[in-house]
């Protein structure tokens, strides 16, 4: 097994994956470690401090600066511009690089540029001619300057839902599944007349577990996101009581995004569900139930370490 180098390119690295392809115009240094099945396109430069996975392709026109982390599975497309100084100078150097980590199986845009330091989560899309300034979350969907998320892909079909599709609650009072193993959509009993209406639920029977908490959530900018956790025992019940706020549930496998717009609709989420909340309109109160009082190590905040609990789990 071996790699491929253009008669055009430049690769002075020996730590090169077996069948990763250098085009023409493309310059490695000696430094740099590449894995296997990779395409390095025509014009792109790799530093000596730079590490990447296995097949990744990088196209056209793309610098890849030392302190850079590229793991598996990764598409990073043409003119995309990756930075480590947050204050550069010419001729002076920092003590050490930024070190940027972009996630295994992420897709960054045409022209996108990435500041120094941040994290893009696993799966995560990075639209074309996106500033990211801030780490990104696995599986979100980020545009725009500064870029903001818009969404998160769909495990099921790894698409985004950031146009909704979202799952349809009861029509009645009742409680149905969904595509995330324990999530239940419920919808409560309403009543309306002439003088307003009016929203009920009773314990035990609409809320599926004892409730020792309840929390509330409101006045949150539209362009911030809350949640992106788990617990590992605590049951939640999720009902926005005024506005809207978008939900998205992830069991490891699958992941669903609901709109919580009305409050006679709730959200049950069982422990070690991943949940992230966003898009909250700007008069958006959200009530949460919880099954358990705080306790801080209950939290699953790594959604890597999430994932390998779940694995683990299985067995």
């Amino acid at each position: 097994m071996s790699h491929y180098v253009h008669p055009l390119g430049c690769c002075e690295s020996n730590q090169i994956g077996d069948r990763t392809r250098v085009w023409a115009f493309a310059h490695v240094l000696p430094g740099a470690r590449i894995g296997a099945d990779c395409n390095i396109c025509d014009h792109v430069f790799v530093e000596n401090d730079v590490v990447v996975g296995d097949r990744v392709t990088i196209k056209c026109g793309v610098q890849l600066w030392d302190g850079l982390r590229v793991e598996d599975d990764v598409f990073i497309g043409p003119n995309a511009t990756f930075t480590n100084d947050p204050f550069p100078r010419s001729k002076q150097y920092p003590e050490a690089f930024a070190q940027t980590t972009i996630g295994r199986g992420a897709s960054i845009g045409a022209n996108a540029t990435i500041l120094p330091g941040v994290v893009i989560g696993r799966y995560a899309m990075i639209g074309a001619g996106a500033v990211v300034t801030r780490s990104v979350p696995p599986h979100a969907i980020v545009m725009g300057n500064p870029a903001r998320i818009t969404g998160y892909v769909s495990s099921a079909r790894q698409q985004s839902s950031r146009h909704g599709g979202v799952t349809a609650f009861p029509q009645e009072p009742g409680v149905i599944a969904t595509e995330v193993r324990g999530v239940t959509l419920h919808r409560l009993r309403q009543i309306n007349d002439l003088r307003g209406s009016l929203s009920v639920g009773e314990f035990p029977d609409d809320i599926p577990f004892p409730v020792r908490r309840y929390f509330v959530i409101y006045d949150v900018p539209s362009a911030e996101t809350r949640g992106e956790h788990a617990h590992l025992t605590c049951h939640e019940f999720l009902i926005c009581v005024k506005g809207s706020v978008a939900v998205v549930v992830d069991d490891g496998q699958r992941r669903q995004e609901f709109l919580l717009d009305r409050p006679e609709l709730g959200l049950h989420m069982p422990p070690m569900v991943w949940g992230i909340q966003y898009k909250y309109s700007s008069d958006a109160v959200l009530l949460v139930f919880a099954s358990h009082h705080y306790e801080a190590d209950d939290y699953v905040r790594d959604y890597d370490q999430f994932v390998a609990l779940k694995q683990a789990a299985a067995g």
